[in-house]
C-alpha cells in the first residue's frame, strides 16, 4: 500500500470502464479519471516506483504518449533520468528507429541516437500492456544503443491478450490486471 493509502482495489475504482470504444465490442479502460485523482494518482505513482527503489535504474523510457505521463514522475521518485520514445519526425536530434507489426498495419518509433549510454540499465514504462507490440519494440531500440533492460512496468495490463509473453526474459511489473 502506497502512503496515500489507496490499494490496487481502490485505484481500479478510479478507472472509467467505457464499452464500446474504440469500437462495438471493445471494453476501454479510461486512466484519465485515475490521474485527476490527487490521491489516485500519486498511490500509482508510489506503487510503480516502490517496485524499483535501491535496483540502479539509470533512465526511464517513456513511449508517445501515455508514457510520458508516467515516465516522469517516476524518473523522479528514482533518480533517473527520462528519455522519450517517440513517433517519427518528432525529435529533433539524430535518431535511431525500429518498425513493428501491428495487428492492421505497423507503426515506427525512434529515440535519440545519443539518449542512452553502453550499459546504462533502464526501465521501460507504458500506461497499458496489451499485444506488447510497442513495449517489445522500444526494448529493441534500447539495446540497440547497449542498454541494460532493467524492466518494464505498467499501470494496466490486459492478461487476456499474453503481451508479456512478447516480453521474455525481462521482468513485468502491471500494478492493475484485468482478465476480460
Amino acid at each position: 500500500m502506497s502512503q496515500s493509502g489507496l490499494n490496487s482495489d481502490q485505484l481500479k475504482k478510479l478507472i472509467r470502464e467505457v464499452p464500446d470504444f474504440p469500437k462495438p465490442g471493445i471494453l476501454f479502460y479510461d486512466i484519465t479519471t485515475l490521474l485527476k485523482d490527487k490521491l489516485g494518482f500519486a498511490a500509482l505513482i508510489d506503487q510503480l516506483s516502490e517496485q524499483y527503489i535501491g535496483k540502479h535504474i539509470d533512465l526511464i523510457l517513456g513511449m508517445e504518449a501515455r508514457g510520458f505521463i508516467f515516465g516522469p514522475a517516476l524518473a523522479y521518485r528514482l533518480n533517473a533520468g527520462f528519455v522519450p520514445v517517440r513517433k517519427p519526425g518528432k525529435l529533433p536530434a539524430p535518431t535511431t528507429k525500429v518498425s513493428y507489426d501491428l495487428e492492421y498495419g505497423s507503426n515506427t518509433l525512434e529515440i535519440h541516437k545519443d539518449a542512452i549510454q553502453k550499459g546504462q540499465r533502464v526501465l521501460i514504462v507504458d500506461d497499458l500492456l496489451a499485444t506488447g507490440g510497442t513495449a517489445e519494440a522500444t526494448a529493441r531500440l534500447a539495446v540497440s544503443l547497449g542498454a541494460d533492460i532493467a524492466g518494464f512496468t505498467f499501470v494496466v495490463e490486459l492478461d487476456f491478450l499474453n503481451g508479456r509473453e512478447k516480453l521474455k526474459p525481462y521482468p513485468v511489473f502491471s500494478l492493475l490486471n484485468y482478465d476480460k
